[in-house]
């Protein structure tokens, strides 16, 4: 048997606090082509408030959450070649897509109709054991623990990914806003890419605001904060939908929008109905959504993560935290990113 964590409904946590339950399951068997994982570290994500909260609501209940998962391979299914007992493996959100459609045969699996996502889809990392496809596992790279590289899994590849869109240019300037886990990343990734370019945050919270400037953010202020120059990108990590109209506000003429959020809540959408087209969308300014990752940015990140020690700033939870974690992200209560201790 093994501990888990598991959804049994659909629920705001500001009504239920504690909407994750634990309990013992039977540890699952691995099919063909699938891993066995022992999980070590599992990252909580603000995905998982959008679950809870029926935003992307999980596909079955109850449901095992997380999708930055990263364990030692105890079991192979058949058919599986080149993984070996005991190796180091690490789950994403991509859990599995068709592999055959043309958007997949074309690089663009996170665009699939039959896209799978981990802790969604199938079971996540919010327990003792998982099982995976072991082509969509990736490979730890040695300078990483545990611990640092279960976020770079999900907030790191996403930002990532959120960075390629952004279509950023050394010496170009590139706003955030929102200075949780992948916005944290995002930084550190310019400071290394992009030496000459200056970056700016907008977060509503103070002490964001002063994380982010120990980080080398040139500038940091309110999310309604006007920065000293327009910028010619800015990264949205935020689930709510004003400060997207603030951020149209601040590019340049031809700037970009990339929203890295898989779902933005509900209750103040209302706030588009005041956007103004001269104001907001003329000179040729661009909105751009992040749909889910594909494995190669997984890959292609931690090979840069590597390489250029991106490390990311971690808090610590055990499995039974699970909530208190996931509260505090609701609460803001944010500094870099939080993993859950497992084994």
């Amino acid at each position: 048997m093994m501990k888990a964590m598991i959804l049994d409904r659909v629920v705001s946590i500001d009504v239920n606090p504690e909407p994750l339950r634990l309990t013992e399951l039977p540890v699952p068997k691995p099919g063909k082509g699938d891993l066995l994982i022992r999980v070590h570290t599992c990252g909580v994500c603000h995905t998982e408030l959008d679950e809870i909260e029926g935003r992307t609501p999980p596909s079955f209940l109850p449901m095992i959450l997380g999708h930055q998962v990263v364990g030692e391979v105890v079991e192979c299914g058949t058919g599986v070649t080149g993984i070996s007992l005991g190796s180091r493996r690490g789950v994403a959100w991509i859990y599995s897509a068709c592999g055959s459609c043309y958007l997949c045969q074309t690089g663009h699996e996170n665009l699939c109709r039959q896209f799978r996502a981990t802790g969604r889809d199938a079971y996540g990392g919010y327990a003792e054991y998982m099982v995976a496809p072991a082509a969509f596992t990736y490979d730890i790279p040695d300078v990483f623990s545990d611990a640092e590289a279960a976020p770079l899994l999900c907030a790191g590849a996403i930002g990532y990914r959120s960075l390629k869109l952004a279509n950023l240019k050394n010496g170009s300037v590139l706003g955030l806003t929102g200075f949780g886990a992948s916005a944290h990343l995002v930084l550190r990734l310019v400071r290394a890419l992009y030496p000459d370019s200056p970056v700016f945050v907008f977060a509503r919270s103070t002490a964001e605001q002063d994380f982010a400037r120990m980080l080398g953010a040139d500038w940091a202020g309110d999310t309604g904060a006007l920065s000293p120059e327009l910028c010619d990108a800015i990264i949205d990590t935020t689930p709510a939908w004003l400060p997207v109209l603030s951020a149209l506000e601040r590019l340049q003429p031809g700037g970009r929008l990339v929203i890295n959020a898989i779902r933005k809540e509900a209750g103040d959408r209302t706030v588009m109905a005041g956007i103004d087209f001269e104001r907001h969308l003329w000179m040729e300014k661009e909105i751009k959504s992040v749909a889910n990752i594909t494995r190669t940015d997984v890959r292609e990140f931690l090979d840069i993560a590597a390489a250029v020690s991106l490390k990311p700033e971690v808090e610590f939870y055990s499995l039974e935290q699970a909530n208190l974690a996931l509260n505090n992200i609701r609460q803001q209560r944010i500094k870099g990113a939080k993993v859950l201790r497992i084994a």
